[in-house]
């Protein structure tokens, strides 16, 4: 069995022990999720030391599934998804970490949940056939889906259906384009093949390029979610528990934005370029509105959710200005996004924690009684807003050079995101952070405890790194980044 399918079947192994362990055994249940999270964490990073800067797909793994209609177990990383793996694996562990108080009932069915979930987004982001995929992509549903809607908030039914309608709408016009795609393609002999690197042999006929490419770009455009599909993100966002949001945030959008990544543009190149203008418009619209409509929320975790319709809006502007710092900026803004607004979600989390409200004007002096959160509020915030030196300076910088050697007045729109995102995070500080403590309610709020800090700690060392040193991360993607920009010209 090689590393990806280690990856995947761990956190299955995982959920499938948890069964077994009693249910009263709770601190038991806490221990070993976080420790099957810790040791898929280790196998990713294995894999990343191993992983050669080089546009071929590495660590492949190919068994017959359904032969008769070429359907197989197939499976490799490559730049483009090798990050969305350590991601995915690390931000595993910060979710099961921060679930340690904040989740006090079905303890045993949160956790094998979250390891389901966990090797759903895994075999997501390294399947290579196409059923596969999507056998993966709609499997994520389910558990995230039961997440929202048991452990959630008020109005967690609704936010969990609604999310499974949006996804599922979108998912079975992509399953109808894969069977359009996949027959399209027969050989002479009528014989199938679902897996991608086949189906790039052959061009797609530009007659069906626009239409197949519209139905895949609609599954991802609503995964994204990009304006205006993206109705469905705080209804989720607000309702989920922490841990959840900080997933869906981290990892489940990133999806969309993978998916037209790894098969849109790839399959498509010519209705790609056609398309692209429709798509940096949605962007850019995406960029100024989800930050003006952040600045106006009352509630902390709203704002953040809304701001992710503004930052993803980002990643789509530089995938979609196809020259090489646009989209390296874009890839390594999906992981900036990831660390940061998920850091941004277990912050706010910490704070419902306390106080069991989310409403800013419920806050205000906080940070007199609680100086560490504020200070990794600060960090985490600035990292949001784009510093230099810290993450989300290189992913938006990368961006908008991208931006700018494509179109100037992408990048003049775009910048206007960039300022309004200070706008409202800066004021949502001054507001809950700064001030007098009006409230005595606020008064005797406790600081965070050692492992609250040491979750945070990750996700700084993180920001940081990729903010000073970003080369890191920046040197395996772009072999492969190369070879996708020469399919589209």
């Amino acid at each position: 069995m090689g590393f990806l399918s280690v990856l995947i079947v761990l956190p299955l192994v995982g959920a499938l022990i948890l069964l077994f362990i009693p249910r009263q055994s709770e601190r038991a249940i806490r221990y070993f999720a976080l420790f099957v999270a810790f040791a898929t964490f280790a196998v990713s990073a294995m894999l990343f030391a191993s992983f050669r800067a080089a546009p071929e797909m590495q660590f492949v793994e190919r068994v017959a599934w359904i032969p008769q209609f070429g359907i197989s177990y197939y499976v490799g990383v490559d730049g483009l998804s090798i990050l969305l793996v350590m991601l995915t694996t690390f931000l595993m562990i910060i979710a099961i970490g921060g679930s340690w108080v904040g989740i006090t009932e079905r303890v045993k069915e949160y956790h094998i949940f979250f390891l389901l979930l966990e090797a759903a987004m895994l075999g997501v982001f390294v399947s290579l056939d196409l059923f596969l995929f999507y056998v993966f992509w709609e499997f994520t549903l389910i558990p995230m889906a039961f997440l929202i809607g048991i452990w959630g908030h008020t109005r967690r039914v609704y936010a969990a259906i609604k999310f499974i309608l949006f996804t599922m709408f979108g998912s079975t016009l992509m399953l109808v384009a894969i069977l359009v795609l996949v027959f399209a393609n027969r050989d002479v002999t009528g014989a199938l093949t679902f897996a991608l690197p086949e189906l790039l042999e052959t061009p797609v006929p530009l007659g069906l390029q626009p239409i197949l490419f519209g139905a895949f770009a609609l599954a991802f455009a609503i995964k994204v979610p990009m304006f205006p599909f993206h109705t469905w993100l705080p209804d989720a966002h607000v309702e989920a528990p922490t841990a959840g949001s900080v997933i869906l945030a981290g990892v489940l959008l990133k999806m969309g934005t993978y998916g037209f990544v790894r098969f849109n543009l790839p399959l498509f190149p010519e209705a790609s370029q056609q398309f692209a203008p429709l798509i940096i418009a949605l962007a850019l619209i995406g960029i100024i509105y989800g930050a003006i409509v952040s600045a106006v929320q009352r509630d902390i975790k709203s704002l953040v959710a809304f701001s992710s319709v503004s930052h993803l809006g980002f990643v789509m502007l530089g995938l979609f200005a196809f020259n090489a710092q646009g989209m390296s900026g874009g890839i390594l803004q999906m992981i900036n996004h990831g660390l940061s607004t998920g850091a941004l979600f277990l912050l706010v989390g910490m704070l419902y924690e306390r106080r069991h409200t989310r409403l800013i004007a419920d806050f205000g002096g906080v940070a007199k009684v609680m100086p560490i959160y504020a200070a990794f509020l600060l960090i985490v915030m600035f990292s949001s807003v784009g510093l230099p030196g810290l993450n989300g300076f290189v992913g938006e910088f990368l961006i908008l050079v991208g931006a700018f050697r494509a179109n100037v007045w992408y990048a003049v729109f775009a910048a206007t995101g960039v300022v309004l995102s200070a706008i409202y995070l800066l004021w949502m500080y001054q507001r809950v952070m700064n001030g007098p403590l009006t409230r005595d309610e606020n008064k005797s709020l406790k600081d965070l405890s050692p492992r609250e800090i040491a979750l945070l700690v990750a996700l700084v060392v993180f920001i940081v790194w990729i903010g000073v040193y970003p080369r890191t991360f920046l040197d395996p993607m772009m072999p492969s980044v190369t070879s996708l920009l020469t399919m589209l010209k």
